[in-house]
């Protein structure tokens, strides 16, 4: 094991409570190629177990150091190319822990453009500014009267430059911007104010015209909803500290003047006092604002992409209807509802688009083309698009369910976000050349019913639209974020090896795109894989990406049973061993839960597989390929209901969740516009996090608490006193009503000028 990698272990262990040994093994494991799905599935022994949470965030870390001590290394060379480097400005440099810290030691050594420091230092001021510092009690005016020659005109010119010089040294000290930044994070008020005149332009950022809160608690969505308004040029932004302090020598220019014992006992010190606050407030307090400013923005996007995150793992993992034959509806009003049918395994087998709406308002016809589809292909699920049109299409659909005889197939309302996107891809050019776009979305419909996240992998994560100001965040950020999000729901649930995508492929541990369309190839050239081992003859695919990836193929009814199982190739002897100890044959074993539980693990462990592994073993014994998503069960939005107009306080509906924000949850109810249960109406008891009871997906009962049509904006509420506040600790949204203003369901808008420019030179900063 390097240094390098010790000391990383370190940095990194206790940030995900674990041990740096265990660090260092999941260090080394990834630099070696190996992937989180994998490595917390397949080597728990070498790392001592831990969790693919646990891993992605030392994944996560170890990127932010290694790109810290890249910055490290950059800064020493430079220092030492100047030959200013001296054993104590070295250890400074070696401590720094974050690239803040690194920046405030860097700053004088920064190469930079000529400064008017430097300028006065040039006119021969640099020893006028040394004598002030030296001799406190002398008077600066007559100090300066000496320097009064050439390009100084006179005293106030020999003292602004002087001055120049000593704010310039006040400002480069590590020590004291640390101090100051730290004394902004804990008292600092974040305002936002309208921009005169733009009151109705900018309504949309209302809540926000003359809004003050705390810098240190405003919650991530209020900040980014702030940075919008700011950006778009509706609202202006501050960070102050210190309006609050009544004494006429404020902390942060105390703070200056005790980091260089300036007293203001008169003399140069009185001066230097009056340079410090100038420097507090002309240089200082600005740059360090936007350093809050660009931290601020840091915090609420990281939140923001948690968010994101969190809920695209829930409608990943959202469960599946299964393997019937299913009619997809894209609604559509004047263009025409799209119609495709498929079957059981998702093959498409038939599409048509009728038109029920004006301006042909062919109703009768439209219902007895979707019967007689019924009919011909047998169809058990309809998956309706949740867009424009969707609650018109279902009761036109429900109206005529009604006039057939049973078994009748069962109508659902499916999320279409990303379904225009997936139509007008590459891969669905690919899976559809001859298919109109229009009709693409239509199969992704079907296919999102009877498998979210088959389906669902072919879109790009961002498109998908679970997340809140998912536009407004660090696009880099959140796409590593997603993609960890797919890749570990994907390899969570495992892969049919001859059912599979190449896009649903391309997602498994270990395979790339372009193995994941050979692989494809290979079968449709050769037929189904018969064994995992099989997957070695396919082109590009060596032993070390079987490694990581054949533990999440199946391949169910395979003449190897463990195929279809998440047992890895690289312990089948265990799995036998145990098999063999049973006296049993091994299908008659898989799933025999009575007989495994009583076995002893510790019987089985050699000298490569230890505890974890056997147990694991057993464990897919038990229950082989199983599937860790939920039971399929659907919403039943309530008749008479369609538009945000039939709403009223009071009523009790069904629907679902659609969206899990820091703030609450919101939930279609089928009326074109999510309803929001905030965070304080989602229980009776109080919540910090809504995820600890709702998350994307689930079925959910509301009652409506209050309907804005004219905002668009539905209040609703799942606790059963009525939604008053829940009892807890109050702070940022903590305890309102079910109405919080800034909590509108709204596309984000793109950035303007303004807000491109703010965004490279917070970058920059």
């Amino acid at each position: 094991m390097t240094a390098d990698i010790r000391l990383l272990a370190a940095a990194i262990a206790a940030e995900i409570n674990a041990r740096p040994e265990q660090a260092a093994a999941a260090i080394g494991l990834i630099d070696e190629g190996a992937t989180v799905p994998f490595i917390a599935r397949y080597r728990k022994e070498v790392t001592g177990g831990l969790d693919d949470t646990q891993l992605r965030n030392l994944s996560e870390r170890l990127v932010y150091l290694r790109e810290l001590e890249a910055r490290r290394a950059s800064i020493v060379e430079s220092i030492i190319t100047q030959g200013k480097m001296t054993d104590e400005l070295a250890a400074k440099i070696r401590s720094a822990a974050t690239k803040a810290e690194l920046e405030d030691l860097y700053l004088p050594y920064k190469p930079k453009r000529r400064t008017r420091a430097e300028i006065a230092r040039e006119r021969g001021l640099g020893p006028l500014a040394e004598a002030i510092w030296t001799d406190r009690t002398a008077d600066p005016a007559k100090l300066a009267e000496a320097y009064v020659t050439g390009e100084v005109a006179d005293v106030k010119t020999a003292l602004d430059g002087a001055r120049d010089i000593v704010a310039e040294t006040i400002s480069e000290n590590a020590d004291l911007l640390g101090r100051l930044r730290q004394h902004m994070r804990d008292g600092a008020q974040l305002k936002a104010r309208v921009v005169d005149g733009k009151q109705e332009a900018g309504a949309k950022f209302a809540d926000y015209f003359d809004h003050s809160e705390r810098w240190a608690t405003a919650p991530g969505h209020r900040a980014l909803a702030m940075l919008r308004g700011w950006n778009e040029e509706f609202l202006t932004l501050t960070i102050e500290v210190d309006q609050d302090d009544p004494s006429p020598v404020k902390p942060a220019q105390r703070i200056i003047a005790a980091a260089f014992d300036i007293r203001d006992k008169g003399g140069a010190d009185r001066w230097l006092m009056e340079v410090a606050g100038w420097t507090w407030r002309v240089k200082l307090s600005v740059s360090l604002s936007l350093d809050l400013m660009r931290e601020l923005r840091e915090r609420a996007e990281e939140e923001a992409i948690n968010v994101f995150a969190r809920n695209l793992k829930d409608l990943l993992l959202a469960a599946p209807a299964g393997s019937r034959a299913t009619m997809g509806l894209d609604p559509g009003i004047r263009t025409g509802v799209k119609v495709a049918v498929v079957d059981a395994t998702g093959k498409l087998i038939e599409t048509t688009t009728v038109y029920p709406f004006p301006p042909k308002n062919d109703v009768r016809g439209t219902q007895a083309e979707l019967a007689s589809l019924i009919r011909k292909h047998n169809v058990e699920l309809i998956a309706i698009g949740n867009g424009t049109g969707s609650r018109e299409t279902e009761k036109l659909v429900a109206d005529m369910l009604a006039a057939l005889p049973a078994p009748k197939p069962t109508k659902v309302i499916v999320s279409e976000a990303g379904a225009s996107v997936y139509s007008a891809s590459e891969t669905a050019a690919a899976e559809f050349p001859q298919l109109d776009v229009s009709l693409r979305g239509a199969v992704s419909i079907a296919r999102r019913l009877q498998d979210p996240l088959a389906e669902l992998v072919k879109i790009e994560p961002k498109s998908i639209g679970v997340g809140q100001y998912q536009h407004d965040v660090d696009q880099g950020k959140l796409s590593r974020s997603l993609d960890a999000v797919v890749e570990d729901a994907v390899n969570a649930v495992g892969v049919d090896l001859n059912m599979a995508s190449a896009p649903l492929l391309a997602r498994v541990s270990g395979l790339s795109r372009s193995i994941a369309e050979a692989i494809v190839a290979y079968r449709d050239q050769n037929g189904a894989f018969s064994s995992r081992r099989d997957l070695l003859k396919v082109a590009r695919l060596g032993n070390r990406t079987f490694e990581q990836a054949a533990g999440f193929l199946r391949i169910p009814n395979g003449k190897e049973p463990l195929d279809a199982s998440a047992v890895h190739p690289e312990a089948y002897g265990v799995a036998k061993k145990i098999v063999a100890a049973c006296g049993r044959d091994l299908r008659s074993l898989m799933g025999d839960s009575a007989t495994l539980k009583g076995l002893d693990p510790r019987r089985f462990i050699d000298e490569t597989f230890g505890l974890p592994t056997v147990r694991d073993i057993i464990a897919e014994l038990e229950k082989p390929g199983r599937d860790p998503r939920p039971s399929f069960k659907t919403a039943t939005f309530a008749e008479g209901v369609n538009e945000i107009e039939d709403l009223k306080p009071g009523m009790v509906l069904e629907g679902t969740v659609t969206n899990v924000a820091a703030f609450g949850a919101f939930v279609d109810i089928g009326v074109h516009q999510d309803g929001l249960v905030h965070v304080s109406q989602l229980a009776d008891r109080f919540i910090k996090d809504p995820h600890e009871v709702v998350k994307a997906g689930d079925v959910v009962k509301v009652r409506v608490v209050e309907v804005d049509v004219k905002r668009k904006r539905i209040g609703l509420t799942m606790r059963k006193d009525g939604g008053e506040p829940a009892p807890g600790p109050r702070g940022g949204d903590r305890g309102k009503p079910a109405n919080p203003k800034f909590m509108k369901t709204e596309k984000p808008a793109s950035q303007g000028a303004f807000g491109a420019a703010l965004a490279e030179a917070l970058k920059r900063k």
